[in-house]
């Protein structure tokens, strides 16, 4: 329930303020009337709580996986609930963090429970992360599901950034590609057309293509960067659509090789999410579309939605996941027999393990392939402009001899 700051003035004309709490600002100002209290001020200080949260910056995954690892630490020593959330308030280092555990001491004090506190602050704490504590909570294991959930999130995050690691080398390499391409249209090969020109030599195709290429990067790079940015403004907003989003992740599945790795981290990630919530507690409905919710992936997404729709109907997981075809024979030939010996949630563990590995050696062999392909295109792009300028060059060392 909200708290609200208020001053106002007694009958006898002196200042009371102090806060109350109330389920809006009219039952406030009711109240007060009750008391024949004149209003001066009225502040919503749970708002303003959540406002200096915002300004304060952002909660990164490392945060809330300390943050986890130390709560369950403190309840699985006997501390009490309050207690533990107000020593991590205190002592944790992200200022956000320590404003939203702040809120959620004042949450718990006012008699909800942990999982409602921490449901009003998404940002922080995941449906999954919420989920399980509700879960904990109800079955009297709260410690036990805090430590499930800190283990998942470092594999979960330890499964992203190797994911991104692998993007980050391409992207560099087109980066420093691109810096090059624009350095040399922009500033080398203007000095080459006037010594060019000055000769009055006639220039061959190659040397003719890359000048008339710096000529139009110098007359129309505000068009060129228009074009681009309006390019990334059009397939962002493709994107943002069902069917756009659907495509293009469909797309990158079929890529070779990247398409590989990202059809592997999410098999890993579909399976350690459904297990651990399984795991702990949490309905097998509510565990698809949350892990639904979190896959990345808009054809990962609508196969899992499908499975669910399959159990709400009396049918097994593993059929719609099938019909997919993003999850290998392997997964739903485990997934089927974890559903028929009722050991699901270790099954999924199971190949989540195996799947960390082979993203791993997928991840290896992606930078493995991409590192030739690589240094071949920039020996083309670099190199052939600067044969290209040098072809002139050679024909005037000719004509000399």
């Amino acid at each position: 329930m909200p708290t609200f700051a208020y001053t106002a003035r007694a009958a006898g004309g002196e200042l009371r303020s102090a806060t109350i709490d109330a389920a809006s600002r009219d039952d406030v100002i009711a109240q007060l009337r009750r008391q024949r209290l004149t209003i001066v001020k009225i502040e919503d200080e749970s708002a303003k709580r959540k406002a200096t949260g915002a300004k304060r910056g952002s909660v990164k995954m490392r945060d809330v996986v300390i943050f986890t690892r130390q709560f369950a630490t403190m309840i699985n020593s006997g501390l009490p609930l309050v207690q533990a959330l107000d020593i991590l308030a205190r002592q944790t280092e992200n200022k956000a963090l320590a404003s939203v555990t702040r809120d959620v001491v004042f949450d718990v004090e006012s008699g909800n429970t942990l999982a409602d506190a921490l449901r009003k602050h998404p940002k922080a704490f995941s449906e999954l992360y919420v989920n399980m504590v509700a879960a904990g909570e109800a079955g009297g294991i709260l410690d036990v599901i805090l430590l499930r959930l800190a283990t998942f999130m470092e594999k979960n995050d330890a499964l992203v950034r190797k994911v991104k690691g692998a993007m980050i080398y391409p992207g560099v390499i087109f980066a420093v590609a691109g810096i090059a391409v624009t350095t040399l249209l922009l500033f080398v090969i203007p000095v080459f057309e006037n010594m060019f020109g000055s000769v009055g030599l006639a220039l061959p195709l190659p040397t003719r293509i890359v000048i008339g290429m710096s000529r139009f990067l110098k007359g129309y790079w505000w068009a060129i960067g228009g074009a681009v940015a309006g390019g990334v403004f059009m397939f962002k907003r493709y994107y943002a659509t069902p069917v756009g989003m659907l495509k293009v992740d469909r797309l990158l599945l079929r890529m070779p090789i990247l398409g590989d790795v990202l059809r592997k981290s999410a098999v890993s990630r579909f399976t350690r999410t459904l297990g651990t919530l399984i795991s702990s507690g949490v309905s097998i409905l509510d565990g698809l579309e949350i892990t639904a919710k979190t896959a990345g992936n808009r054809v990962v997404q609508d196969a899992i939605m499908a499975s669910r729709a399959s159990i709400a109907g009396g049918d097994t997981i593993a059929a719609p996941l099938q019909k997919s075809n993003v999850f290998p024979p392997m997964v739903i030939s485990m997934i089927s027999v974890g559903e028929q010996t009722g050991g699901l949630d270790e099954m999924l563990a199971k190949i989540a393990d195996f799947y960390d590995e082979e993203v791993d050696a997928a991840v290896s062999g992606l930078l493995a392939a991409l590192e030739p392909l690589m240094i071949v295109f920039l020996g083309v792009i670099v190199g052939g402009m600067v044969v290209a300028m040098y072809l002139p060059i050679f024909d005037m060392i000719n004509a000399v001899q």
